[in-house]
């Protein structure tokens, strides 16, 4: 079997599970989908298995993971209509299979060289956001205790960015400056998380928010590991985190 039809395979198989997803009780819902994230592993290491190893190629897993429990974690927030359903079976598949291919990307070329890197990463970028979005969304919608939600944002943020930071240098061996990047940039994005706790946004409005500061903190990260950090890319990123600060502010309703 080729690799694309491995990546089908993938696709259709993961999509199915969602779709048994609406035929389960909510209580046993939430289990489901941690399974459906470990069968996301399974599938990705039998598609990708000639280009994995025990070191840190092991990294392509994460993001479809994380991908498939922050789509499966806002499925919850969906009301129950097919024609609601219907478009986030179908968004998931396709990315779903866009990770397969992006992920081969980055699997071969921790190996060698070749073409497509860059237009690559910068699909694992904007992947990488959406994902963000959605874990995000759904942690917010928890309406949980500060204790919670913080930890929450923090452990699921630290794999996200160091994905993204190791999508740069695509070594093999264990890299100490990739995860204390993502430890202080993901505290950050915790702070961020602990001040709207207290701030009366709403979880779309709060989930943008963290999402742009994943945007500007893994961009500039990124460009940092490049030795491309000109002054006009961080004023670029920091223009844009500041410009959807101060819509933020404008929007929030202060008042009763």
């Amino acid at each position: 079997m080729s690799k694309r039809q491995r990546f089908l395979v993938t696709s259709l198989l993961l999509s199915l599970g969602f779709i048994g997803l609406q035929f389960l009780k909510d209580q046993n819902r939430f289990w489901a989908i941690g399974v459906l994230g470990a069968c996301t592993i399974v599938l990705f290491t039998w598609s990708l298995y000639e280009g994995l190893g025990e070191n840190m190629t092991l990294s392509t897993l994460i993001l479809p993971t994380v991908f498939t429990l922050g789509v499966g974690t806002f499925w919850f927030l969906l009301p129950s209509s097919v024609f609601a359903q219907i478009p986030v079976i179908i968004f998931y598949g396709v990315g779903i299979y866009v990770l397969s291919l992006t992920m081969n990307i980055y699997s071969v070329s921790a190996i060698r060289t070749i073409a497509l890197l860059r237009a690559a990463r910068g699909v694992g970028f904007v992947l990488t956001l959406m994902t963000s979005f959605l874990v995000f969304d759904s942690i917010l919608s928890l309406r949980a205790p500060v204790l919670l939600t913080v930890p929450l944002v923090f452990i699921f943020s630290f794999p996200l960015l160091f994905q993204g930071f190791w999508a740069v240098k695509l070594e093999k061996e264990f890299n100490l400056q990739l995860v204390i990047l993502s430890a202080v940039l993901s505290l950050i994005i915790s702070e961020i998380a602990l001040a709207l706790y207290f701030w009366p946004v709403t979880v779309v409005v709060g989930s943008l928010f963290l999402t742009v500061a994943v945007y500007v903190l893994l961009g500039l990260g990124q460009a940092e590991l490049e030795e491309r950090l000109f002054k006009a890319t961080i004023r670029e990123h920091l223009v844009l985190g500041v410009l959807v600060f101060v819509a933020i502010f404008l929007a929030t309703h202060w008042g009763n």
